[in-house]
């Protein structure tokens, strides 16, 4: 009796989210009268002189970009249990963030205000635009498969605690969404990542799973520990009724074709969100174009430099141009205070503000000015496997500079479809990067600034080793695609020498 309930109502939401799409940058101005209101109650806000500011320009004069830094010593006071810090109201919860397998761990600051009007909007959100793009779906008859974590809630005094963001949101979760999910919640937060997927591929088999919501890398161990577990070809003829998953977190681009393999049925649907422990900010509006729409009226206000250009460039939402590549500056209602949020991006469209994610501000390879960043990368290596008939699991790239040998890039991939042929692959790869990215071409011009690239294939598993021996296995946790300096692929390198 619920399901049509719940349909219902996502059907309805979706006038509210035509609203905010077409008064998006009214909405800013909106939240950032209310957020600098916010900030003046808080220690914060005393400090930079929030009275102070009447206007946009006044802001971005008197207000620095912070980075995780700058802002710690006041998280981690609020962690010990200070409050009006960096919100006026009580933050107890602390959603842990490695960002991209780094040694220092982020929490970022959850309030009750950035849970309820950030996150699970945005969540309910992603089920609106689905509803109202796939009107004839039956999603709500079955279960929601929540693919999270690998951190328990961990207790840091009487009342604070923090776990990883999927985590704080599943001990969140209104009863309703509990009962239309899979596995239990003591499965989905098992914290040992080997044993949880073996419970909840045993867990969840039998269920009705019409929908999963999950990290792309992940969601592919749990599916081929199902396969080997049922002996079944793909996994539709284990949930016949699945028909959406909702990914988000690192580029879908590479992990395609290993879907469409592992899910031939024509009726799946795929949604892309924008969604980090620091906030939900967009969703991809409809399954035509892998687009985004920002989400703006979520707590959020948002700025935008150019990568170029740096943060004193800085521009408010209704400012922005398409085509250009901007990196992301956030001030919410959890507490962050022009926030660099690490990501950069590219409107294609500012009515309504559509998006792409373009890579992170710290995720390229710069090292001969070829200025190489995720889009390209992701591109380029999916064009490169479908001319030679691969399929690529994960990769990592990072240069090799003159000193050490010829100058150029270097590539770890791991296959679980070798290509016909590599050097045809090796071929493929560099036109198509130089077909994406001009820089990257003028530099590769007559083998003068950059040889061609060097790829190393490696055995299967090994990016789950690095991650395991790293303690970083499973969850929110990511392989770094591009890395400007060369420690992350020496050590994946090194990992091949050692025992699993």
């Amino acid at each position: 009796m619920i399901a049509p309930v719940i349909h219902w109502y996502f059907k309805q939401r979706y006038q509210d989210i035509q609203l905010m799409a077409s008064h998006a940058a009214d909405s800013q101005d909106v939240w950032f009268e209310y957020l600098l209101d916010k900030g003046k109650d808080t220690a914060y806000g005393e400090s930079a002189g929030f009275k102070n500011i009447r206007s946009y320009v006044q802001w971005k004069a008197m207000i620095p970009v912070a980075n995780y830094e700058d802002l710690k010593p006041w998280i981690e006071r609020t962690m010990a249990g200070e409050q009006g810090l960096i919100w006026p109201e009580e933050i107890t919860w602390f959603a842990k963030s490695s960002g991209t397998t780094g040694n220092t761990a982020k929490f970022i600051p959850i309030s009750y205000e950035s849970l309820e009007d950030n996150h699970f909007k945005g969540s309910k959100d992603i089920l609106t635009l689905f509803c109202a793009g796939n009107p004839e779906s039956e999603m709500f008859q079955g279960k929601a498969l929540l693919i999270g974590g690998s951190h328990k809630i961990n207790q840091l005094n009487i009342r604070g605690y923090y776990g990883d963001l999927s985590a704080v949101l599943i001990n969140h979760m209104p009863a309703w969404a509990n009962f239309k999910s899979t596995p239990d919640i003591n499965i989905a937060l098992m914290d040992n990542w080997e044993k949880k997927v073996e419970s909840m591929a045993q867990a969840t088999i039998c269920e009705d799973v019409t929908s999963i919501s999950g990290v792309p890398t992940w969601t592919l161990v749990l599916f081929k520990k199902i396969l080997e577990i049922t002996k079944k070809k793909h996994i539709h003829e284990v949930w016949p009724n699945l028909e959406l998953f909702i990914h988000g977190g690192v580029s879908f681009t590479p992990y395609r074709e290993q879907f469409k393999q592992l899910l031939p049925d024509p009726k799946m649907r795929y949604v892309e969100t924008y969604n980090a422990s620091e906030g939900f900010f967009g969703v991809q509006v409809n399954s035509q174009s892998s687009d985004m729409l920002l989400v703006t009226d979520h707590g959020v206000f948002y700025e935008f430099y150019p990568v170029n250009e740096g943060p004193e460039a800085a521009v408010q939402l209704r400012d922005v141009k398409p085509g250009v590549n901007y990196a992301v500056i956030i001030t919410t209602t959890g507490g962050l205070w022009r926030y660099n949020l690490g990501d950069t991006i590219q409107f294609s469209s500012t009515n309504p503000y559509l998006f792409k994610i373009s890579g992170r501000t710290k995720l390229y390879i710069n090292a001969f000015g070829e200025e190489l960043v995720i889009e390209n990368a992701d591109t380029a290596i999916a064009a490169a496997a479908a001319a030679t008939n691969a399929i690529v699991e994960e990769y990592t790239a990072a240069p090799v500079f003159m000193t050490e040998s010829e100058p150029g890039h270097e590539w770890l991939i791991e296959f679980s479809a070798l290509p016909a042929d590599i050097e045809a692959f090796c071929r493929l790869l560099d036109e198509h990067l130089k077909a994406c990215n001009g820089d990257y071409a003028a530099k590769r011009q007559c083998d003068l600034a950059m040889k061609m690239p060097k790829i190393k294939a490696v055995p299967s598993g090994t990016f789950q080793q690095w991650l395991k021996q790293k303690g970083k296995l499973g969850g929110q946790h990511k392989v770094p695609r591009l890395s400007n300096d060369r420690s992350i692929l020496e050590e994946i390198l090194r990992s091949l020498k050692q025992p699993a």
